[in-house]
C-alpha cells in the first residue's frame, strides 16, 4: 500500500530536527513538512529512516534552494542544507550514481582539503562530502553537507546509487519539445534509431532510467553503466524534468510516485495510465520489465542528452569511464 503524503508529513513532524555543529536534537512542533524544511538553518537537518527500513536509496539536490532530500523506496527519510558550487565552480546538474565512496578523502585539486564521508559523483572532482555550510553556494562544485549528515548518508548508501542534481529555475524550458500526438497513448517510434540491450554490463545494480524528449530517447543505467537504449514516441508535450519512482509492485500493478525536484518533500501517486504516454519496442519494454524493481528512478526531461547539442539544455548522464571499471 502507497504511504500517503499525509501520512509522510505527520511523521516527519513527529520527528527532530538534528543540528550541526552543535549537534543538539529540537523538536518539531506545528506547521508543514515545507515549512520545517525552510526553517532549517544552514547545517541543519532532518533525519527519519524509520519511515522506510530498507530499499533503494534516491538522493535529489536542488541547487535552487541548497537542500538535498533522501528517499527510500519513495519515501523521504531525510532532508538536509547542502552548499554546493559558487561562481565560476558551478555544481553541474543531470543524472549521477556514486561512483566511489571513502571515508577519509583529501582533495587532489584543492590543496589537500579534507572530504570527510566523500561519495564521488564525477571523475572531474565533483562529490558529496562534509564541509562548511555558510548558508549559500560556496564550494569549488561538489555539494557539501553537514558532517553528522554526511556520516549518516553513507551508512545507508552503496555504490552505483542515482543522484539527480537540478536546478528548479531552469525549468520550464524556453523551448519544449511538443509532441506530435496531443492525447491517448503514445504511437509506435518512427526513429530508424537502434535499440541497444546489454544487462551483462551490469549484472546488478540500482536502475535508473532517463527518458529524453528532445532526443525521443530512453536510456537504462544499471549501477551506473548504460546498459540499453532505444528509440522512444512520446503523447503530448514535456516542458519540464519530472522524476519518478516505483514504490512497488503487487498483482494490481506496479505503484510509481512522482518525486519532486524542487527541493520539496511531497511525493504523489502517479496515475495508472501514465506509462501510457510512452512507446517503445515491444520486445525491448519487456526486457525493462524484467530489471525494474522498487527503487527504480524514472527521470523524464526535455533536455537533449547529446554533447554539443546548440541551443538546448542538457542533461548530463556521468557514468564510469572504461579506464575506471
Amino acid at each position: 500500500m502507497i504511504l500517503r503524503t499525509s501520512r509522510i508529513a505527520l511523521a516527519l513532524l513527529m520527528l527532530v530536527a538534528i543540528v550541526q555543529p552543535a549537534a543538539t536534537q529540537q523538536p518539531l512542533t506545528g506547521g508543514t513538512v515545507i515549512e520545517a524544511v525552510e526553517r532549517l538553518k544552514p547545517g541543519e537537518f532532518l533525519w527519519a529512516p524509520e519511515l522506510a527500513p530498507d530499499g533503494p536509496a534516491l538522493l535529489i539536490v536542488s541547487v535552487t534552494s541548497q537542500r538535498a532530500i533522501l528517499y527510500r523506496n519513495g519515501v523521504p527519510i531525510a532532508i538536509s542544507t547542502v552548499s554546493t558550487g559558487r561562481k565560476g565552480h558551478r555544481t553541474p546538474t543531470g543524472v549521477f550514481t556514486v561512483l566511489e565512496k571513502h571515508v577519509e578523502h583529501y582533495s587532489s585539486l584543492y590543496d589537500d582539503a579534507p572530504m570527510p564521508f566523500m561519495q564521488r559523483l564525477t571523475w572531474r572532482g565533483v562529490a558529496l562530502h562534509g564541509g562548511n555550510l555558510p548558508g549559500y553556494p560556496a564550494s569549488h562544485g561538489c555539494i557539501r553537507l553537514p558532517h553528522r549528515f554526511a556520516e549518516l548518508l553513507y551508512g545507508v548508501t552503496r555504490l552505483g546509487m542515482t543522484v539527480i542534481v537540478t536546478d528548479a529555475a531552469q525549468m520550464p524550458r524556453l523551448a519544449p519539445f511538443d509532441g506530435s500526438i496531443a492525447s491517448g497513448p503514445a504511437a509506435a517510434p518512427e526513429s530508424t534509431d537502434t535499440t541497444e540491450w546489454h544487462p551483462e554490463r551490469a549484472p546488478s545494480g540500482t536502475v535508473s532510467i532517463v527518458i529524453s524528449a528532445a532526443d525521443r530517447r530512453i536510456v537504462v543505467l544499471r549501477n551506473g553503466r548504460e546498459i540499453g537504449s532505444a528509440p522512444v514516441t512520446i503523447a503530448g508535450s514535456v516542458t519540464t524534468t519530472t522524476a519518478y519512482v516505483l514504490r512497488e509492485a503487487d498483482p494490481a500493478g506496479a505503484h510509481w510516485l512522482t518525486v519532486p525536484l524542487s527541493g520539496e518533500p511531497v511525493a504523489e501517486p502517479v496515475a495508472a495510465d501514465f506509462w501510457q504516454r510512452f512507446a517503445v519496442d515491444s520486445g525491448f519494454r519487456a526486457a525493462v520489465a524484467q530489471v525494474v524493481t522498487p527503487g527504480t528512478t524514472v527521470l523524464l526531461t526535455a533536455d537533449t542528452l547529446v554533447a554539443g547539442s546548440a541551443g538546448q539544455q542538457r542533461t548530463v548522464i556521468e557514468a564510469e569511464p572504461e579506464g575506471k571499471r
